[in-house]
């Protein structure tokens, strides 16, 4: 008997395959055409087997497909009973039965429950449910025989399930299906599809993605299908845009692609999976939006306001927004503002002069036309009265500008900068042709950029005013000019912080004091702004005030230290004083610390005593020797209290330079003090120069720009009185001593050429020694002085002050000082380490200033 397998499962020669098909081409009409079964044939998904039955009723021939069914090799089952090899003990007589009748040349077929032989090491075989198809057949000596086709049942209930649940998922599924083969044409579609493009899903069977999309998103996709069909990679997210048949609204997919294969490997098309998530992207943009707003808020936080400058702040917007919100942009301040006015104009009628501050553009080379013809920066201008930039500056509300036509921009959005319910200016922002119009969304946040800036701007406006206000007081408070002072060359140099900085406390002051001496002084008050410059004023006013008493210096800055403590105290200085050991309430008071350097010099010794309340030191430069940093003990900062200063006394040589300075001039972020100072000493290499070229050069050479802080530089040249310019007597205390100092004086002064002065001076020389003699003690010495003024002094060891009191008419002395009062130009008296010096001073005849008649001074005290 011979079987006819269902599939050749092996060739072992593949060439036999195309001779057979060749001849068979050259066969006669309506001959039967063999070939080869291709891959992917049912067969390849059902479990069919044939074997057949000898008239004995054993197995004579056992197929392939048997052994991969059965697990039995065909050694073993060729010559096996079938009925007793496969069918259960319980059943084996009735399958002996129904092999009899089909051995009797009848047709049988059923499902049969069977069981694989035992294995060889013993092990029960595994039990199973087959279909079989016996059909009886003749032996070529005309014995019955049979052939049977086993299917297995339980492969093929799976494929009836896995069907049932392909075509429940394919036609319930929610998403489109689409079944595309390997011609890149739909081969299934289901429902979904079709309720989306309409018709059935028949309709859609043999079209292309051409006949659903643009051409140039669908030759993107059949290129992806290709690649998938080809490469077997799937693909997952896929973005695909297009139309829906009757609406123009643009769709979005999300399209995942994988290859289809059959059961032994080979492609047979691709499965297309499609979402609609046209909303979820409008979603997405919404949120991407927002996200982008939010993030253009926190930069707009973090760059806008970083500078206290109108110009700068306004170009710090323009950052922002170009080109992350606008392509181009420009921004406009009321003139009024900038130029320092109180008030800004407000709520105005829209048409006031406005300058144009800033202007920013993503467009090379791209005038800004939306608002009327283009405007410079820099250049005033102002809207016409019924323009929308003059309605928005009007009502404080944005308003749309209409494009021009033929012209770039397509969208402009005028908006007001409201400050504090102040019109302070007008930004505008536009967007080009091929940008996407503003909405409403943009307007929202474009209100919000400008209010932004507009609080920064107003800030700075009030940051300029008050600056400029701190910055008069300040120079209001510094010597005018170039100070003079007896036997010194003197040069300064003020340079405040940048407009970035608050004015700082620093200060310099060269006093005049009794007996051709200087009060030279610098100081510095820690802080910044208004309150530091008033302060710096308060302290400044002390310290003249000081001077004039003649304190020596460690007693000034004592003084000057209780006036600080009290200017931070309700009630002022007394108030301080009374609690100074009670703790400060901090929402009270207010602490304000200075530093300060007070030197006296007298030019007649050339002698300089220095005290110092934390500043630093002074710098000498004697001739011919380098700078150097004086060792005068700091001393506590003014406001601290409870520690005593120190004072130190330097002989200065004629022609040495002395330099007071703060600490803006060698100190800076970039420069540490220790290097700042080094330099400074540095810089002082030529102390023969000019004064003002030496101050120029210091200032060139040091980092003095970086504007961190205010500058003061005091710089005096020793100039001593000359030895013939000086008259210095001792006269004993006895009443001959008064006659001896007149004519002492007369003779000084006519060898000074001072004839005009000779008469007034012996007079007032008479009376500040008959005082000494009548009211002081110990030995009297008498000193005049020439330099830009006489200066005559009487020196005693007495330790009571003079007190000038009117006299009455009927008494017959003390007028004496109130004829010193009337005829000198100034007089007083000031403590000694050894005493007390009366003094006057007279100023030298030139000409213009007539001298007080003697005569007529003393009748006008009676």
């Amino acid at each position: 008997m011979s079987e006819i397998p269902a599939k050749a499962t092996e060739s072992e020669d593949p060439s036999d395959g195309a001779r057979a098909e060749g001849g068979d081409s050259a066969a006669a009409a309506g001959d039967a055409m063999w070939q080869i079964s291709p891959p992917g044939s049912m067969y390849d998904y059902i479990k069919v087997a044939s074997f057949s039955i000898s008239p004995g009723g054993l197995v004579d021939q056992w197929s392939l497909r048997a052994e991969q069914l059965f697990g039995i090799r065909a050694e073993r089952a060729v010559g096996m009973d079938p009925i007793e090899a496969f069918i259960d003990p319980d059943l084996r007589e009735r399958g002996q039965r129904k092999m009899a009748e089909i051995l009797d040349g009848r047709e049988w077929t059923g499902v049969v429950p069977f069981r694989m032989p035992d294995t060889e090491d013993g092990q029960r075989g595994e039990e199973g449910l087959a279909e079989v198809y016996v059909m009886p057949t003749r032996t070529v000596e005309g014995d019955r025989a049979a052939v049977c086709i086993v299917v297995d049942v339980r492969t093929l209930r799976r494929i009836e399930t896995d069907l049932a649940a392909s075509q429940a998922i394919f036609g319930q599924s929610p998403f489109g299906f689409l079944l595309i083969d390997p011609d890149l044409r739909v081969r299934r579609a289901n429902m979904r599809f079709a309720s989306i493009f309409g018709g059935t899903p028949d309709d859609h069977r043999g079209k292309g993605v051409h006949d659903y999309l643009p051409r140039g998103e669908a030759e993107r996709v059949e290129a992806t299908l290709r690649r998938v069909l080809e490469t077997g990679n799937s693909i997952t997210d896929m973005h695909v845009t297009g139309f829906v048949p009757d609406s123009e609204e643009r769709r979005h997919w999300s399209v995942n692609l994988y290859r289809v294969q059959s059961g032994s490997g080979r492609p047979i098309g691709i499965a297309w999976l499609g979402t609609d998530i046209t909303a979820r992207r409008a979603a997405a943009r919404e949120a991407a939006a927002a996200r982008r707003n939010l993030a253009l808020l926190n930069e707009a936080g973090a760059r806008i306001g970083n500078s206290l400058d109108l110009e700068t702040t306004a170009r710090e917007l323009l950052d922002v927004v170009v080109p992350g919100f606008c392509d181009i942009a420009t921004v406009d301040l009321y003139q009024g503002l900038l130029a320092g006015d109180e008030t800004p104009p407000g709520l105005a009628d829209g048409s006031a002069e406005l300058r144009r501050v800033a202007f920013a553009s993503a467009v090379s080379d791209a005038p800004f036309v939306g608002g009327g013809s283009a405007v410079a920066v820099g250049a005033v201008h102002h809207f016409p009265f019924n323009s929308p930039c003059a309605d928005a500056l009007r009502t404080a509300r944005p308003r749309n500008v209409p494009a021009e036509e033929g012209g770039l921009v397509q969208s402009t959005l005028a908006v007001p900068m409201v400050a504090h319910d102040t019109v302070v200016g007008l930004a505008q922002f536009a967007r080009t042709k091929g940008s996407e119009p503003f909405g409403d969304r943009d307007r929202d946040l474009a209100v919000e950029l400008a209010a932004r800036a507009a609080v920064c701007i107003d800030n700075a406006r009030l940051y300029r005013r008050e600056h400029e206000r701190a910055l008069i007081l300040q120079r209001s408070l510094l010597p005018p000019g170039d100070p003079e002072a007896s036997g010194l060359d003197i040069a300064c140099r003020y340079l405040p912080g940048n407009a970035a900085t608050e004015v700082g406390g620093d200060w310099f002051d060269v006093i005049e004091l009794p007996g051709h001496r200087t009060a030279l002084v610098v100081g510095d008050v820690m802080g910044r702004g208004l309150r530091a410059a008033v302060a710096m004023g308060e302290l400044r006013t002390a310290v003249r005030t000081l001077a004039l008493l003649d304190l020596e210096p460690a007693e000034v800055l004592s003084a000057l230290d209780e006036i600080a403590r009290g200017l931070g105290t309700p009630g002022g200085i007394q108030q301080s004083t009374r609690t100074a050991r009670q703790p400060r309430d901090a929402d009270l008071s207010e602490v304000y610390l200075a530093t300060c350097v007070y030197a006296v010099y007298d030019s007649v010794s050339r002698r300089c005593t220095f005290a110092n309340a934390g500043h630093l030191p002074p710098v000498l430069v004697e001739p011919g020797e380098a700078a150097l940093m004086l060792d005068v003990p700091p001393g506590m900062p003014l406001g601290v209290g409870g520690e005593p200063f120190e004072e130190v006394e330097v002989e200065l040589p004629e022609g040495a330079l002395l330099a007071l300075y703060t600490d803006g001039l060698v100190e800076s972020r970039d420069h540490p003090l220790d290097e700042g100072l080094q330099a400074f000493v540095g810089a002082l290499t030529d102390p023969t120069s000019p004064l003002e070229d030496v101050c120029d050069h210091v200032l060139n050479t040091l980092d003095t720009h970086h504007g961190e802080d205010d500058i003061a530089l005091l710089m005096a040249r020793v100039q001593g009185l000359p030895a013939d310019s000086v008259g210095d007597w001792a006269l004993p205390r006895e009443p001959r001593s008064v006659g001896r100092a007149r004519e002492y004086a007369r003779g000084q002064l006519v060898s000074w050429g001072l004839e005009p002065l000779v008469d007034t001076t012996e007079l007032l020389v008479s009376e500040l020694v008959t005082n000494a003699l009548r009211y002081g003690e110990g030995e009297i010495r008498l000193r005049l002085l020439l330099d830009r003024t006489l200066v005559c002094e009487v020196w005693d060891s007495g330790l009571v002050q003079p007190r000038r009191r009117r006299a009455r008419d009927t008494d017959e002395g003390g007028r004496g000082l109130q004829l010193v009062g009337l005829l000198s130009a100034a007089w007083g008296s000031r403590r000694t380490p050894r005493g007390k010096t009366v003094w006057f001073e007279l100023p030298l005849p030139d000409g213009e200033n007539g001298l007080t008649d003697p005569a007529e001074a003393l009748l006008s005290l009676f």
